[in-house]
């Protein structure tokens, strides 16, 4: 099984950002993860295009967007010449009323799609738009904020949303309170790509703390 690791953006040190790709890169991690907060889809407001520009511009790492943002479709254009590879957005976005418009004008800027689910959204949700994505994303928190606890109880989600994708070529991303034993519960249900952040950014040898889960979960 070829895990993917994502490291979360919002754990870095945003004084030193430059450093802080270095060191995920000699990491050995796969994707940056790039949370984008609005302050009304979600209490906390982080970044905006023009960092992950500058971020483009120094990584060749895929860059992976997650857009936990009110009306995400006024910003894709944006976000893809910006450089995201994957651009996620909310299913329970209040302005995505029409999820397809949304997945439609992703593809048309050549970038992946992936729809997120929050922790209290039934993964049932999903059933109409499973042939148009590329990744679901299942988050194990309460979207917000870094540092909080895996949710155990999204484990069974994990294992109903892999049974639901039934041969399709879409990957399931986990977010949220991922470490060295959350990343075993989470590729044990189906993850393929596993976000973390505070556990990753919190580590004085971050390549050690990303072989400490890929160790246990590569089989």
């Amino acid at each position: 099984m070829n895990t993917k690791i994502a490291a979360s953006l919002l754990s870095a040190d945003m004084l030193h950002l430059g450093d802080e790709l270095e060191r995920v890169k000699r990491a050995g991690i796969d994707w940056l993860h790039y949370d984008v907060m609005d302050g009304g889809f979600v209490p906390n407001i982080t970044f905006g295009m023009p960092i992950l520009k500058e971020i483009a511009k120094k990584t060749d790492l895929f860059l992976d967007v997650h857009l936990m943002i009110m009306n995400p479709r006024p910003y894709i254009h944006e976000f893809a010449i910006s450089g995201a590879n994957l651009i996620t957005f909310h299913l329970e976005s209040p302005i995505s009323q029409n999820p397809f418009l949304t997945i439609k004008m992703i593809k048309e800027h050549h970038c992946q799609v992936g729809a997120a689910l929050k922790p209290g959204t039934p993964a049932k949700c999903l059933l109409p738009f499973l042939d148009d994505l590329d990744v679901i994303l299942v988050m194990t928190v309460e979207p917000g904020f870094s540092g909080q606890s895996y949710i155990h109880d999204m484990t069974p989600k994990i294992k109903e949303i892999r049974n639901m994708i039934q041969g399709r070529n879409i990957k399931i991303e986990v977010d949220g309170g991922i470490d060295n034993f959350t990343a075993i519960e989470a590729i044990n249900a189906g993850a393929d790509i596993l976000v973390s952040g505070s556990y990753l950014f919190n580590q004085a040898d971050m390549r050690k703390a990303v072989e400490s889960i890929k160790k246990h979960t590569e089989k």
